[in-house]
């Protein structure tokens, strides 16, 4: 646990579009092949790509480390229609 006063950090480490490690995660709330959904410290994290899957996780931790190829990252309100989409959104298209 973050101890009060204390600023809260991330890191995310990519190496060659490969291999993603994020750490401040607290929790995973949708993947797949082609999507990630993470719950950090710093926000809703978006990791789009092709043959994403979970290498290493952690949440004790908070750490996620990722493989496959990464397209994108972007960190998404609580609100948006792309977190609110998730995997079961993309079976009822």
């Amino acid at each position: 646990m973050m101890e009060a006063g204390k600023t809260k950090r991330q890191e995310v480490k990519m190496l060659n579009r490969k291999l993603l490690e994020i750490s401040g995660v607290k929790n995973v709330e949708s993947f797949d092949s082609e999507e990630f959904l993470l719950e950090t410290d710093c926000g809703f994290l978006l990791i789009k790509g092709q043959n994403l899957h979970i290498k290493n996780l952690s949440l004790e931790q908070g750490l996620v480390a990722i493989e496959g190829y990464v397209n994108a990252l972007s960190y998404v309100d609580a609100n948006s229609p792309e977190k609110n989409k998730g995997f079961l959104g993309k079976l009822f298209k």
